[in-house]
């Protein structure tokens, strides 16, 4: 429900000045940051406003619009809607100079695609794009997490394209006197394409935006739906309620309707102004990128590196794909050994055991090498023994459960 959600709860504003406002912080906190030693003439020359981010995101906008009607298999019009949406909230709060627009554009419709339930793999996705697949799926999975922590993990997205079709069915059940409802769904449609084009997603209910399309596509087919809108459908409101209402719906046309073009020229300085200021820390293609990756990886390697040096000193070797420490929770213990060679016959023995701060209690009998530590929750351990003369899994003898 939109009235219990996250979406209305977060990232709905007052008006679009609240949403620029935010904008125009997270330009200013770009600049703050990366132009310490710079005159404010030289930043105003280096730099991209505000405005000039915005006019850049309007035109990636385009882009992934563009992407995701040539996608194949084809693409639900709900996807591009969630994507769209992704896109706005994310520069809401973070800069174009920061992270460059066509990196999480591309972000942007891979998860949406995910969260809908469009199920495609990464290789599918990015055989949809011209040019070398295996750099966008890498910069596609690199950027993913970092896109939803940048949503707060929000992802659930409440798209006009469902209170739509309720409203037409509503239509055709209690508004008889309208012959071909239908005839009303082409210009609905076009106009919540428009709308997603703008800020709309974050400053009215999708049941807003959904009125208001089959309202204009009324108007284009001069059918009047005035007696199913004050009689049957916002019966029982109240006149006050209705007038806000009507206040909305012009707001939300004049929005989509006044929607400006942005000349291919200037696009192209914005651009090639963004490819001289924008975080070289956080382009994939640069030096500084890949040299930070590297120190990265060597730093984990290392970490991973003292961890299997400090279970070896243990006599146990650990293996994890866990997703939690296990603390103060009964496991069970699994023990798989071979109780005739010959037939290779497989037993298994069920163990319950207490584990308190990541320690075994108590001891138990080992007929195998291998042990399985399960939990009811997400992810699994495999612990091996190292010493194959073990007879008993004295207490303590595993000192220590680590993380991988």
């Amino acid at each position: 429900m939109f009235a219990s959600s996250s979406q209305l709860k977060h990232w709905m504003f007052n008006n679009e000045g609240e949403i620029q406002s935010l904008r125009q912080e997270a330009n200013e906190r770009y600049v703050e940051e990366h132009g310490t030693k710079m005159s404010e003439e030289q930043r105003q020359a280096y730099f991209l406003t505000a405005s000039e981010e915005r006019h850049l995101c309007r035109h990636f906008e385009f882009v992934l619009k563009e992407f995701c009607s040539r996608f194949q298999p084809p693409m639900p019009k709900y996807v591009l809607g969630t994507a769209l949406c992704y896109f706005k909230r994310f520069y809401i709060n973070c800069s174009a100079m920061d992270y460059h627009p066509k990196d999480i554009m591309l972000t942007c419709v891979y998860l949406a695609s995910k969260v809908e339930e469009f199920n495609v793999s990464i290789n599918q996705f990015v055989g949809n794009l011209k040019g070398d697949r295996e750099k966008f799926a890498n910069i596609i999975l690199t950027f993913e997490l970092l896109l939803m922590d940048k949503l707060n993990y929000h992802l659930l997205i409440h798209n006009p394209y469902r209170p739509m079709e309720g409203l037409f069915i509503d239509l055709k059940t209690r508004f008889r006197v309208l012959e071909n409802p239908e005839k009303l769904r082409k210009g609905a449609e076009e106009f919540l394409e428009k709308s997603l084009m703008t800020d709309v997603c974050m400053l009215f209910a999708p049941s807003q935006v959904a009125l208001t399309a089959v309202l204009v596509s009324a108007a284009k087919e001069k059918a009047n739906l005035d007696r199913y809108v004050t009689e049957t459908l916002l019966k029982g409101m109240s006149p006050e309620d209705i007038k806000k209402l009507q206040v909305q719906i012009k707001k939300l046309r004049y929005m989509v309707k006044s929607q400006e073009q942005i000349p291919r020229e200037q696009m192209a300085h914005l651009q090639r102004k963004l490819d001289h200021c924008r975080n070289q820390e956080n382009n994939p293609e640069s030096e500084v990128y890949k040299r930070k990756l590297q120190e990265m990886l060597n730093e984990d390697e290392e970490i991973q590196t003292k961890k299997r040096k400090k279970i070896s000193e243990n006599g146990l070797l650990v293996h994890f794909k866990c997703l939690t420490k296990i603390l103060n929770v009964n496991v069970k213990l699994q023990a798989r050994y071979k109780e005739n060679w010959r037939n290779d016959h497989n037993v298994a023995l069920y163990r319950t055991l207490p584990f308190k701060n990541n320690t075994l209690l108590t001891g138990e009998k080992v007929k195998s090498t291998q042990w399985v530590f399960k939990q009811n929750g997400p992810g699994f351990v495999v612990a091996k023994l190292c010493k194959h003369n073990y007879s008993t899994l004295q207490k303590n003898a595993c000192t220590e459960i680590w993380i991988e």
